[in-house]
């Protein structure tokens, strides 16, 4: 225990000395524009991901495409089945379309970067990259680091793929931003997303509505109906999102449809109200059908705060800030992980602000401490020394 303190005061003087060399990877992803419903873009950054990776890991990742969509995969260390393994996971995808750097250009000043997908998460996927790195040759323990390609919209084609690599996992780190003032995220709400669609009959709105039946009518009652299913106490949130209904201002809307955002802390409230959504009745007599149901479990903090003291016990033997912890609404690629019942530890990438707005930003003087926590914490987690 004596020789701790020292050997992580190393391992923090490394990532400081390291700091410029990750400035300019980050700079580099920044300018590489990556929305991800632009798949040729998400292409065009897989390929710069993997080669600022492959300069600073050793060797290329398997690409994997997937739907088009691109996502990359290094694995270090043991083959072997038994082999302690813990999974990084990163994206390199932002929601900021083509042209964005140019009204947010990329800079550094008075010790604050800023640039499209700064905060969430380009910065923290550098990290993730050179931390990784920073474990050299690994015999009996193994290491993956994933970078997905599509977290932005939900991760629709690589969701199967992180929890095929979670699978068995000792614990999975996520390199997202942290919460404020640099919190650990130890819980994530779980997401659903419903769509409810309503046929009804057109009628002509002056010469006999009577013979109409309304869909818009019908959609007041059901959004109405839906948002009772949120339960404040538990944490529930159901958000009506999106809306159409009709064609012209003289005809009985025929068809009507919305989208719902709902958001739960546990995945037994995510259940209540998938039961509630698939027992919508109609009051008029259109006709509701509903589509979707969850797309994410939530990351329940009994999966993470093991893994969140343990990361604040290192960060006091490293002396460097002990990191809070928050539970946020928003979602992760963690969820997934969590979801499959993997300790898993989000929000240790950068620190600032502004996720998906103009004012996004990371505090560059957080960067050497956060990824010396990172190492310090896989290392820990392998069950290899803290140096």
């Amino acid at each position: 225990m004596s020789t701790i303190p020292r050997a992580a005061e190393a391992l923090v003087t490394w990532a400081e000395e390291r700091l410029p060399e990750m400035l300019v990877d980050i700079e580099h992803v920044i300018r590489c524009e990556s929305p991800t419903v632009d798949l040729v873009a998400v292409a065009r950054s897989a390929d710069l991901v993997s080669a600022i990776g492959t300069r600073r890991l050793g060797f290329e990742p398997e690409r994997l495409v997937i739907d088009g969509v691109t996502h990359l995969r290094w694995r270090l260390g043991s083959p072997a089945p038994e082999a302690p393994r813990v999974l990084v996971l990163a994206h390199h995808d932002t929601v900021w379309p083509v042209g964005s750097i140019l009204t947010h250009p990329f800079s550094i000043q008075d010790g604050v970067l800023r640039g499209p997908g700064c905060f969430d998460m380009l910065t923290g996927l550098v990290m993730a990259i050179h931390g990784v790195a920073a474990l050299g040759h690994l015999e009996d323990t193994a290491v993956t680091l994933l970078v997905t390609g599509d977290e932005e919209i939900g991760s629709p084609t690589s969701r199967t793929l992180i929890e095929q690599e979670a699978a068995g996992c000792v614990a999975a780190l996520v390199l997202e931003p942290s919460g404020d003032g640099g919190a650990l995220k130890i819980g994530r709400k779980g997401v659903s997303l419903y769509r409810v669609e309503i046929t009804g009959r057109a009628a002509h709105a002056g010469l006999e509505p009577e013979k109409g039946l309304n869909a818009t009518v019908e959609m007041a009652h059901q959004i109405a109906a839906v948002t009772r299913f949120a339960d404040p106490a538990r944490g529930t949130t159901v958000t009506p999102t999106v809306a159409q209904s009709g064609t012209t201002t003289n005809t009985v809307a025929a068809h009507a449809a919305f989208t719902v955002d709902v958001r739960a802390e546990t995945a037994a409230e995510q259940e209540r109200v998938d039961e509630a959504f698939r027992s919508l009745e109609s009051v008029t007599g259109a006709a509701i059908a509903v589509t979707g149901g969850v797309n994410r479990p939530p990351l329940e903090v009994s999966a993470a705060e093991p893994l969140w003291r343990r990361a604040r016990s290192l960060s006091e033997r490293m002396g460097i800030e002990l990191p809070g912890a928050i539970a946020v609404g928003g979602a992760s690629d963690g969820n997934f992980t969590a979801g499959i019942g993997v300790p898993t530890l989000d929000g240790l990438g950068a620190v600032g602000g502004g996720s998906h707005a103009d004012h996004e930003h990371v505090i560059v003087q957080e960067i050497p401490p956060r990824t010396a926590l990172f190492v310090a914490l896989l290392r820990d987690l392998l069950g290899l020394p803290v140096v």
